[in-house]
C-alpha cells in the first residue's frame, strides 16, 4: 500500500524498459500513479501507448526521471544535464514507504552471497524478510508485509543514480577496480558506494570494511559504525560444520554477517547453527563435482582478478581456466598464488591481454574455448602425476565475448566437465 500520497502529484519518465523499468511501470499502475510516460532507446513497441512523443520536452517537464541502472550518464549526454532529477526504482521504494525497514548491501565482490547469508540467518532465526534488487528480483516486485526487513543488493549503477536510499543497516563490503568505464574513474565508483550512508541517522548502523573507516569519519556520516573483524569470525569458524564455508574464500563475507548477527542480538550458538545449513550460490566457488582425485569448481562469477584471487588462494594443484573481457585497469598480480597453479588455459577474444600478464610467470596454453580447455587439462593430467587436481574456472573477466552472461558460461563449464569427466576419468 502506498504510504506517500504525494507521489501521485508528481510526474515521471521511466527511462529504460528492462526488468527494473517494467517493474516501475507495474508499480505506478498498481498504485494509481498516472502521471508518467516511458522511453527506451531500443525497445519501441513495449508500452507503446505510454511512450512519450517528444523526449526532449518530457525530460524538461517531468519532476523525476526513473532511470534504468545500466545507463551511464557519461555515455548518454542528453541525460547528463538532468542528473538532479534522476532517481531509481530503489528510491521509489523508500519514497513510497516512510516506515521501511531495510538492509542495503554493496561492494565490488560478495554482494549476492552476503545477501543470501543474511537471508538465511534471518530465516533460521524466524525473522521475517524479503530479498531483492541487483540479486535478481526487481525491488518493486517483491511482496513484503509491514515490519518485514527488506534485504536489498545494490549495485554501483543503482547507487550512482539514487537520491533517497536510507537503510537501517548499510553494508559496504569491499572495493576494487571494476566498472571504471561506466563511472569514469575510481573516485566516482567509490562515491556511488558511499551513498548508502548519506541519509542514515544516529539510529542506523553502518557495517563497513575497516579500509574505509577514515573516509567514513571524514565524510561525517551519522550512523553507528561497526567494523567487522575476520579475526573475530575465525575464533568460531571451526565450529560451523559446513563444507562450503571451510575455505577462506567467504571469510570476509562471513565476518560481516557475524557482525550483523551481534547487532540484532542473534547469539553465538544460534549463528553457528544457522550457518551450518547454508547452501552456497551457483557460479561462486561452486564445487559441483568430485570424481576420484579430481575436484571441479565453477567460479564463473569472478569477473575481475580481485575476485579470482580468492579462489587461487584457497586451493592447491590448480588447472586454471581464465579469459574473456578484462575489466578496465585490471592487473593480474600472480606472485602470491604462483605455487598453487600447475597450468593456465586462456579462452576468449582477449587472449593476448592475458598472455602479457602471465608471460614468464606461469605455464599456459591458448585453448580459446571451454571445451578445448577441459580436453587439454585431462591430457595434461597424464603428465603431472599429482595425488589431487583442482579444475577451476575463475575467468578474471566478463563473459560477453563468448556468452550471454556469467551464468551461461558457468552452466556450460559444468556441462562439459560432466561429459568429459565420464570420458577421461
Amino acid at each position: 500500500m502506498l504510504q506517500n500520497p504525494k507521489l501521485k502529484e508528481l510526474s515521471f519518465l521511466v527511462y529504460g524498459l528492462g526488468l527494473s523499468g517494467c517493474s516501475v511501470v507495474k508499480f505506478f499502475k498498481k498504485n494509481r500513479i498516472n502521471n508518467f510516460q516511458v522511453w527506451d532507446d531500443k525497445e519501441k513497441k513495449l508500452y507503446k501507448n505510454l511512450r512519450t512523443k517528444n523526449l526532449k520536452k518530457t525530460l524538461i517537464r517531468v519532476d523525476y526521471i526513473v532511470l534504468a541502472p545500466g545507463i551511464s550518464l557519461l555515455k548518454n549526454k542528453k541525460l547528463f544535464k538532468f542528473k538532479k532529477k534522476i532517481i531509481t526504482d530503489i528510491d521509489l521504494l523508500y519514497l513510497s514507504n516512510k516506515d521501511l525497514k531495510s538492509i542495503v548491501i554493496t561492494g565490488t565482490n560478495g554482494k549476492s552471497t552476503t545477501c543470501k547469508l543474511i537471508a538465511h540467518l534471518l530465516k533460521i532465526n524466524k525473522i521475517k524478510y524479503s530479498l531483492g534488487g541487483n540479486i535478481g528480483t526487481p525491488i518493486l516486485d517483491i511482496k513484503n508485509s509491514n515490519n518485514e526487513l527488506i534485504i536489498i543488493e545494490a549495485s554501483s549503477f543503482q547507487l550512482s543514480h539514487s537520491k533517497f536510499i536510507r537503510p537501517n543497516f548499510a553494508f559496504f563490503l569491499n572495493l576494487s577496480n571494476d566498472h571504471l568505464d561506466w563511472h569514469g574513474n575510481k573516485k566516482n565508483y567509490l562515491n556511488s558506494k558511499l551513498k548508502i550512508f548519506q541519509h542514515q541517522d544516529k539510529n542506523h548502523y553502518a557495517i563497513v570494511n575497516k579500509k574505509f573507516k577514515k573516509i567514513f569519519k571524514r565524510k561525517g556520516f551519522l550512523s553507528k559504525l561497526t567494523l567487522p573483524s575476520e579475526k573475530e569470525y575465525k575464533k568460531i569458524k571451526n565450529k560451523i560444520k559446513n563444507d562450503y564455508l571451510e575455505s577462506n574464500i567467504n571469510d570476509e563475507n562471513m565476518s560481516f554477517v557475524y557482525a550483523f548477527a551481534k547487532l540484532i542480538k542473534v547469539g553465538k550458538k544460534s549463528f553457528i547453527d544457522a550457518m551450518g545449513s547454508f547452501k552456497g550460490l551457483p557460479h561462486r566457488f561452486e564445487i559441483f563435482l568430485k570424481k576420484e582425485n579430481f575436484t571441479f569448481i565453477n567460479d564463473s562469477k569472478a569477473t575481475s582478478f580481485k575476485s579470482t584471487q580468492l579462489a587461487l588462494s584457497s586451493l592447491k594443484s590448480i588447472f586454471w581456466i581464465l579469459g574473456g573481457l578484462p575489466k578496465k585497469g585490471d592487473k593480474i598480480k600472480i606472485s602470491r598464488f604462483k605455487k598453487n597453479i600447475i597450468k593456465c588455459y586462456l579462452i576468449g577474444q582477449n587472449i593476448n591481454f592475458f598472455k602479457k600478464q602471465l608471460k614468464g610467470k606461469l605455464v599456459y596454453s591458448s585453448t580459446k574455448n571451454l571445451k578445448d580447455s577441459i580436453i587439454q587439462i585431462f591430457k595434461d593430467c597424464r603428465v603431472h602425476k599429482n595425488s589431487h587436481y583442482n579444475i577451476l574456472l575463475s575467468p578474471a573477466a566478463a563473459s560477453f565475448d563468448q556468452f550471454k552472461n556469467f551464468e551461461k558460461r558457468g552452466e556450460e563449464f559444468k556441462r562439459l566437465c560432466k561429459i568429459y569427466g565420464r570420458k577421461y576419468i
